[in-house]
């Protein structure tokens, strides 16, 4: 459950400041007045993710609520103790739908009465994913892995992991207040400015306050990895690198460089556009490497050499997959590749 890119991000260019040393895990930091940044543990080899609480008037705010596990609660009593001084969370805003920041989100509706906030495509394919929860493997989604070129151990590797979203989810709340993009939020008397970026999740919601120039990011802008970006079986014709890169542009004409980014993972830093175009540009390399490596026909995961500066191991293999998907995917719909499928279901890839 990773949000790492195994994808080649290239050089970072222009050095980032970073202004603040992170929080011990378990630990906040007040990093603006009234804006708390709270680090979280995960299981994980990125082993944390970045959680914010912002006072609010009479009661507080947070964003993201960490993965459904013990100490991720514990962490969340010891902050009710010690840091809201008795003040009640009177909303959650959840950035997007991956178990690292909505896992708790049903727990904590539960146990402190706090509303979720959040984008509607996320909040409904949460709440879609976690009712797969113990299903076993659908047949397109078999075939979908079988076109990528999977060999057979790894298809029965795939019906095993199949319905484990709800492993890190709390069961997710009935009601919702959706999220807009554009729409303007008040919290503690200050705009902030909801910023829907998308490929990483379909409707990932950034948050920008003008007047504290910070901007919590979320998964869409991290200043040394990438998010994932991948095809997965439910929408196999889906482009969301070309969403995700034309999110990164629009961040850019929105959002004023002067800002503090707080991401969901890693530290805080100053470099908004300098970060985007390495995204930017760092994507566009690889279409380029795709390109070149497709003047024969290949699988999506013959392509791995192209975009991947590390070996993909077995349990690596299903995110490189979606991304390398992804990569074809955004070719296509370019106009610079062709698929086509053999007689045993798997899918051929060629540039034009």
């Amino acid at each position: 459950m990773s949000d790492a890119s195994l994808a080649q991000s290239g050089s970072l260019g222009r050095r980032l400041e970073y202004p603040f040393e992170a929080p011990e895990t378990g630990t906040t930091f007040e990093i603006a007045p009234g804006v708390h940044w709270l680090r979280m543990p995960l299981p994980f080899q990125l082993d944390h993710i970045n959680l914010w609480v912002l006072q609010d008037g009479d009661g507080w705010t947070v964003v993201d609520t960490g993965l459904k596990m013990g100490e991720s609660k514990k962490v969340w009593e010891n902050v009710a103790t010690n840091l809201l001084d008795g003040k009640p969370i009177t909303r959650m805003i959840v950035t997007h739908l991956h178990p690292d920041h909505v896992g708790l989100a049903g727990w904590m509706e539960q146990r402190f009465g706090a509303p979720l906030w959040m984008s509607r495509t996320d909040y409904i394919q949460c709440r879609m994913l976690w009712h797969d929860t113990g299903r076993e493997a659908p047949e397109a989604g078999i075939r979908f892995y079988r076109a990528a070129g999977f060999p057979e151990d790894a298809i029965d590797t795939y019906k095993q992991r199949f319905g484990g979203f709800g492993k890190g989810v709390e069961r997710m709340p009935d009601s919702y207040r959706r999220l807009h993009d554009g729409e303007v939020i008040q919290i503690n008397g200050m705009d902030w400015h909801v910023v829907m970026g998308s490929g990483h999740a379909p409707e990932h919601a950034c948050l920008w306050s003008p007047e504290q120039e910070l901007f919590l990011s979320g998964d869409q802008v991290i200043s040394r990895i990438s998010s994932n970006v991948s095809v997965h079986p439910t929408e196999p014709d889906a482009d969301p690198l070309t969403a995700w890169i034309d999110s990164c542009h629009k961040i850019k004409a929105i959002v004023p460089d002067s800002v503090l980014v707080c991401p969901a993972h890693q530290r805080a830093f100053r470099g908004l556009h300098a970060r985007l175009d390495q995204l930017i540009n760092g994507h566009e390399r690889n279409l380029d490497n795709l390109y070149k490596a497709l003047a024969e026909p290949k699988r999506s995961v013959d392509v791995f050499g192209a975009l991947y500066k590390r070996k993909i191991e077995p349990d690596l293999l299903g995110m490189a997959t979606g991304e390398s998907l992804a990569h074809l995917n955004c070719l296509m719909g370019r106009g610079l590749a062709t698929r086509s499928r053999d007689d045993d279901g798997v899918d051929w890839y060629r540039a034009v």
